[in-house]
Order: C-alpha cells, then sequence, then structure tokens
C-alpha cells in the first residue's frame, strides 16, 4: 500500500512539511496559466490521512490508511450577473472593430471596471465566468467547470474555427461566424501533447460534433504551440488552416486593419491540412508538365553492346538478378557496375559478405584494367596499372559490412542512406538475399517477408533516386528434355512470386559450359517502352582480359563499346 509521502510525490503535491494541520502550496492541475503567486491548493494533514483542495480549480483528493482516495471534482456554477452594459464598454469593443449588437449578442457586460464574458453550456445554463480588465489581466469564476467559449453555439457545428481568445471569437461573430470558440485557459510556450495537462480539461467538458476544425491561432510562441495541440487532438484528417496578412497575429487585428470582408475571406479560403502520404492531383503539377515538355530522367545505356537494346538502367528502380549457382551472375553484375561508373560516372554501395572485400576488389582491378591481378600471368597489371584502378575504385565503390552480426534490411539500407547523402551514390547492390537476416516478425509467412522486403527496398529506391540491384538464388532448378538445367526465372527464388510481380526489372544469368559462353536474359522489365525489351544477348569470358565479350563483337573493337 502506498504511503502518504509516495500519493503526494505521485500527484506532483509539493508541500512545505508533514506536520499536523493545514498548509497552502502551488496546485500543480492549474499553475500555470493562473497567477504563479497565489497558492491555491489548501493541503491539511490529519492523523493518518491527507487531504486537499484547489479554491481555483476546484481539484480534490486524499490518502488514508485504507488508500487512495480521489473525490469526484464538483463544480459551482456562478451567479446570473447583472448585465450591465455602458457606453466605455461599447466604445472599448468600437475601437476594435465590434458594433454593438454584436456586444450583446455575445452577452458581453461589466463589472466593477472588469469585462465579463460568459460561457454558456450546451443546454444554456451558465458554466463559467471569465473576466478582463482594461489593462488586459484576466480571472474566472472560482471552481467553475471550464469549458470552451461560445460552446453553446458551437457543439453541434459542422465547423468550429479555434483561435486564440475571447476577442478573436467575438471578431468572428461580428462578420457573420458564430461557431468561433477558444480555450479559457490558454496555452503554454511548448507543445507538450499531456492527456492530463489541466489547460485542456475544457475539451474534454465540451464534447464538439464536428468534421472539420479551422485553427486560427496567433503567430508566435504560445499560438504555434496551440495549434500542435489541437492539431494533435483532432488529427489532420480534421484540420484547416489559416494565412492572415502580413502584420496580423489573429482575427480582431485582420478585422481592424482589413476589414470585415478580408476575415471573411481568410476563413472562406482556410486551407486543408495536408495528411500525410495523401496527395492530391495538382500536387504532381509540376511532375507532369516536365513529362509533357520531355524534361524528365532519362534511361541510361550501360555500354555492353546489344545488352543495351534490352536492358536499361533507370533511377528509382528495383531489379532482381538471379540464376544458378556458379554461373556468374556476381561476376557479370560487377562488370554492368563497371561500365556504368566509366560511362556516366556512377557510384555504387555494395553489400556483398559472400566474397571478402578483398577479393572483391582484386576481381574488379581485374576488370578495370583487363589485366590479370596474379603473378604468372602475361598479361598481368603493373604497380602503375595498379593504382590508377584503386584509385578509381575508391572513388566509385563503397563496400558495407556489418562485421558483427547478420545485418537486417533497414541496417543496411540505414548505411546505404548515408553514402547516399554524403557520397552521392547511384546504386546500392545486395549480393545476395540469403546474406540478409530473415528473421520474421510474429507469425509472419516467408512470402510475406520477402513481399514487405521487397517494398522496403522499392520505397528505399524511390525516395532517394537510386537504382537496386538483388541478386536472389533459385531453390528449383528447371531442367531440359535433354537432362541439363534451363535458366531459372524470378519464379524459382525461394519464398514467393513476389521477385518477379514487385521488381521493376529481372535478369537472369545462365553459362553454357560446352561453349563457355554466358547470357543475360531479361525475364522482365516492367516499362518496356522506356528502358528495356524482353530477351537475351550472349557473351564469352575472355580470361586474358577478365570480362566478358559478346560474341559478334571482336576483342579488338572491344574498347569501342567499353568506354
Amino acid at each position: 500500500m502506498k504511503d502518504i509521502h509516495s500519493v503526494l510525490y505521485e500527484n506532483r503535491i509539493n508541500v512545505k512539511h508533514h506536520g499536523e494541520g493545514n498548509q497552502k502550496v502551488k496546485c500543480p492541475q492549474c499553475q500555470p496559466p493562473h497567477n504563479p503567486k497565489d497558492n491555491p491548493l489548501s493541503v491539511t494533514f490529519s492523523g493518518n490521512g491527507v487531504v486537499w483542495n484547489c479554491h481555483h480549480c476546484g481539484w480534490k483528493g486524499g490518502h488514508t490508511d485504507g488508500g487512495f482516495s480521489p473525490v469526484k471534482k464538483e463544480y459551482v456554477k456562478p451567479e446570473p450577473p447583472k448585465e450591465v452594459r455602458d457606453e466605455k464598454l461599447y466604445d472599448f469593443f468600437k475601437g476594435r472593430g465590434i458594433a454593438k449588437t454584436t456586444v450583446d449578442n455575445m452577452k458581453i457586460f461589466m463589472q466593477n471596471s472588469w469585462i465579463g464574458f460568459q460561457y454558456f453550456d450546451s443546454d444554456g445554463s451558465l458554466a463559467n465566468i471569465k473576466y478582463r480588465s482594461f489593462d488586459k489581466e484576466f480571472r474566472q469564476s472560482p471552481n467553475a467547470k471550464r469549458i470552451i467559449y461560445n460552446y453553446d453555439n458551437c457543439y453541434k457545428s459542422e465547423t468550429v474555427i479555434f483561435v486564440e481568445g475571447e476577442m478573436d471569437v467575438i471578431s468572428l461573430a461580428e462578420v457573420g461566424f458564430s461557431n468561433a470558440t477558444s480555450l479559457p485557459d490558454g496555452a503554454g510556450k511548448e507543445a507538450k501533447f499531456d492527456p492530463n495537462d489541466s489547460r485542456f480539461k475544457a475539451l474534454e467538458n465540451s464534447p464538439l460534433e464536428a468534421n472539420n476544425i479551422i485553427i486560427f491561432t496567433d503567430n508566435d510562441s504560445a499560438g504555434r504551440a496551440l495549434h500542435k495541440e489541437i492539431l494533435h487532438r483532432f488529427g489532420k484528417d480534421k484540420c484547416w488552416y489559416v494565412k492572415p496578412p502580413e502584420g496580423c497575429k489573429d482575427a480582431n487585428e485582420v478585422l481592424v486593419k482589413h476589414g470585415r470582408d478580408a476575415l471573411r475571406k481568410i476563413i472562406d479560403n482556410a486551407i486543408p491540412y495536408p495528411i500525410d502520404g495523401l496527395y492530391k492531383t495538382k500536387d504532381y503539377l509540376d511532375q507532369i508538365v516536365d513529362l509533357y515538355d520531355g524534361n524528365y530522367e532519362k534511361p541510361i545505356e550501360i555500354g555492353m553492346g546489344s545488352l543495351d537494346q534490352i536492358y536499361k538502367i533507370m533511377t528509382g528502380t528495383f531489379h532482381v538478378v538471379t540464376g544458378i549457382p556458379n554461373h556468374g551472375k556476381s561476376l557479370m553484375l560487377d562488370q554492368i557496375l563497371l561500365n556504368l561508373a566509366q560511362k556516366h560516372d556512377w557510384k555504387f554501395a555494395i553489400f556483398s559478405p559472400e566474397h571478402s572485400t578483398s577479393m572483391h576488389i582484386r576481381r574488379m582491378l581485374q576488370m578495370y584494367c583487363q589485366k590479370g591481378f596474379d603473378d604468372g600471368f602475361t598479361n598481368r597489371m603493373d604497380a602503375n596499372d595498379l593504382m590508377k584502378a584503386m584509385e578509381f575504385l575508391d572513388k566509385h565503390f563503397y563496400f558495407i559490412e556489418t562485421r558483427d552480426a547478420v545485418p537486417d534490411i533497414d541496417l543496411i539500407l540505414d548505411i546505404a542512406k548515408s553514402s547516399v547523402l554524403k557520397y552521392g551514390v547511384n546504386g546500392v547492390i545486395i549480393d545476395p538475399y540469403n546474406e540478409v537476416n530473415a528473421k520474421r516478425q510474429g507469425n509472419q509467412r516467408e512470402d510475406e517477408h520477402i513481399r514487405d522486403f521487397i517494398s522496403t527496398c522499392k520505397r528505399f529506391t524511390r525516395n532517394y533516386n537510386v537504382t537496386m540491384w538483388v541478386v536472389a538464388h533459385p531453390t528449383k532448378l528447371p531442367k531440359t528434355t535433354e537432362g541439363g538445367y534451363a535458366p531459372p526465372s524470378a519464379y524459382d527464388i525461394s519464398g514467393a512470386a513476389h521477385w518477379h510481380n514487385q521488381a521493376d526489372a529481372v535478369l537472369t544469368i545462365h553459362r553454357d559450359f560446352d561453349e563457355n559462353s554466358t547470357k543475360i536474359i531479361t525475364r522482365k522489365i516492367r516499362e518496356q517502352d522506356l528502358y528495356g525489351a524482353i530477351g537475351e544477348v550472349k557473351y564469352f569470358y575472355d580470361n586474358d582480359r577478365r570480362i566478358f565479350v559478346e560474341r559478334n563483337i571482336d576483342l579488338d573493337d572491344w574498347s569501342k563499346i567499353n568506354v
């Protein structure tokens, strides 16, 4: 069972001592916003218990040996005032652009040099009165129920306008909007989104039926904080906002400086708050005009002969590379990447844990120099060749390594994102898929995991305008009638047809060992009129030059297409 000390601590009641008797302290429920010098919370220790009561907001509670005993809040309705209105009152509002009839309709009155704003509940009963002096000091009826101002006119409205004070509510009423409201206790300088914030208790006490909330708060720190709090509580799907003229911070300033029509126009032209992830057709106008004018990023050629006719590279696309193990998938992909680096100055981030990075670089050095790396080759690169090639690879290739654990796709893409932002990487390679952590959440099936993996990768390519290649091994090897293996497709990869259906391009790399040839087969090109077509190109591997060469290209002509 909790003791008195812990109960006071949990309720944020800071007492001066724990001795018998009564003491006055700050109330955690209503301070701020009212006078910070006030000590409205009465705390009384007696025997084995403590009770407290705030004379300002009416918060009550207590604790005894029997446990915590919160007392239901009892509101005190103020006495209906004598609605005195004199010329001083009317002149004050006239200076704010507000007519006598509006003051009368809103039942504003004077009491001992204080302006009184009456808060009426949904049943028309008086719930609270807020007073304002001509020097802009404020007070409210003690222990009154906190509701929003003008609630009796707003609670059934389809649209409600939230402003920052009674004066703005009255200004909108002046120009014909009877559905404006404000909170009685204002807002802090920071948005905290605390559901227990006493300043927003009025929203709980004043339920609204509105489906549209127009936010028109001041353009200062408190106004921006209130804007965020209202947006948080009602949701962007319901909220609209306004743009007041330069030099006007609230509705009353617009009324005074620009007149009634200007204030009406601002409300009539309220802007729907954007919903995250939802866009209108006109949001794409600039992109559509660019497409119409031909001002868009076009696919690029790799520079590998006939392959350019059936396979081009488009940024923002996701490519799957498959093939039987040891048929040259990684080697062929390396040549494609190297050509893109040489021809278009592309840069790549590569996650390829199946190969040691040093051996991978060795393979690419040979391909770049078109010479052997190891001692004993007649066509071996010299030291100058090596350093020149290293310098080129260093500018164009970055290697993702996570040495402590098998990474998941989020970690790989997080590193890739940094490479895009810092080094301008154009392409990301995952070779192979089965080296990525395949741990699934809950009861997720393998095909569902693969679907989400591909979707995550595709979002990345579009968000960062890069091309991604994922090498994925087939698990089913289709047989030919002669007993050999036919080139697999993406449908033969482990998991699901998602590899084919979700990919923008699918390549199969297939080797014929009898004739020492290697085919690149395009199984899928999503936009065939833009970056490729279904087809195949045959290459053979030149062991001396460590590159693939198209069959109908003479070796002496390779330099013409490899620039």
